[in-house]
């Protein structure tokens, strides 16, 4: 899990909030237990800068704590001027600045390998918003270094979608547990058959299981 990504693409979500929470009231009695002890939900989105830059900065914040990210991102971005480089100019950059900024030799080749998808006509990475989940999905995931969880919170805190579960995040496994007494973190299978009855809301169940780690134990 990474809960510093999560916050650090905070904006507002466009779902339909009361809607969501009274379907999942209704159909789960321990998650309505959750929405309680946590309170009105606060979900956002990231809507500023380009679909590119969203990805190029999840992958930047892979595997760090929040502030070390924010730093080596802000690194790159100086290399720019300070703004959101395009595809074109990210390629045109020597691998050395870009490591000298502090990101690793592997992120390096990630970051260089999404400039290239991006470049690319028949990649539609500015037109994700317009595609359905699955299909985002199978997009990002042609990128080095850009796996199914990150394609996921790409889904929900960039584009807002209401009913996506990441089964294979460690925060939603660890709510889960908590919040149903189970004595074994759950396995991504376990995770997305006891949230099937969640959907079409699973975004806002994620928010409520990654909130409820941040209480203090019963």
């Amino acid at each position: 899990m990474a809960l510093h990504l999560v916050r650090y693409l905070l904006r507002t979500m466009p779902i339909p909030v009361k809607k969501a929470l009274a379907h999942l009231r209704a159909v789960d009695p321990v998650l309505a237990d959750v929405i309680d002890r946590v309170g009105p939900p606060r979900l956002r989105t990231a809507t500023d800068g380009t679909h590119f830059g969203a990805v190029m900065r999840a992958i930047v914040y892979q595997q760090l704590s929040g502030s070390a990210a924010a730093t080596i991102h802000g690194r790159v971005l100086a290399l720019f001027g300070g703004r959101e480089p395009t595809p074109r100019q990210l390629l045109r950059i020597d691998d050395a600045r870009l490591r000298g900024a502090g990101l690793s030799g592997q992120k390096t080749r990630y970051v260089k390998d999404l400039a290239a998808h991006a470049v690319r006509r028949d990649f539609p990475l500015e037109r994700l918003h317009e595609l359905d989940d699955d299909t985002v999905i199978d997009t990002l995931t042609q990128v080095k270094g850009v796996g199914r969880w990150t394609a996921q919170m790409f889904l929900m805190f960039r584009l807002g979608r209401p009913d996506v579960l990441a089964d294979l995040d460690l925060g939603i496994q660890k709510g889960i547990q908590r919040a149903y007494g189970l004595r074994r973190l759950p396995t991504p299978p376990q995770v997305l058959r006891r949230g099937a009855r969640w959907a079409p809301y699973r975004s806002v169940a994620s928010w409520y299981l990654w909130r409820l780690l941040d209480l203090p134990d019963d």
